[in-house]
């Protein structure tokens, strides 16, 4: 004796349905494992600064102190979303300002400071100490940042 099945339009349209269904779901996973990946690249470039201070004595005895960002320059590819931390290790304040970009902040010592914009243009930005500008107040105190 032989099976015969006997298959209805309403078991061929649930069928059908249920297909439908596991092709959608499988679609879903997958865009929504694309959207995470594209996600991860939008992600900030983090870089780690610190404020360093340099001390000497000239010949005759007279104390020079100087203050800088270290590293004194970073290069960052355009269209990077850049997080700079700045960590104030030496100087009890250094307000700052990278004036091409519109910033303004200050960082101060134990502390870290936390500045994020995106490297929209080519070229090089000065980060520039307000407090130490010339030899004779610990300065000049600049950093560079290069945007290729």
């Amino acid at each position: 004796m032989s099976n015969i099945f006997v298959v209805s339009r309403k078991q061929l349209w649930l069928f059908t349905l249920l297909v439908l269904i596991i092709i959608l779901a499988a679609a879903s996973l997958r865009w929504n494992h694309v959207r995470t990946a594209s996600a991860l690249q939008q992600e900030s470039r983090v870089y780690q600064l610190v404020t360093g201070e340099f001390k000497t004595k000239t010949d005759d005895g007279k104390e020079l102190e100087v203050y800088r960002f270290d590293p004194g320059s970073l290069v960052v590819n355009k269209g990077e979303h850049v997080e700079l931390r700045i960590t104030g290790i030496n100087g009890k304040s250094h307000p700052f300002v990278i004036q091409e970009l519109g910033i303004k902040g200050e960082v101060n010592k134990g502390k870290t400071t936390v500045v994020r914009f995106t490297a929209d243009q080519r070229g090089t930005y000065p980060i520039v100490c307000l407090s130490h500008t010339s030899l004779t107040n610990g300065g000049p105190m600049i950093g560079y940042i290069v945007v290729q």
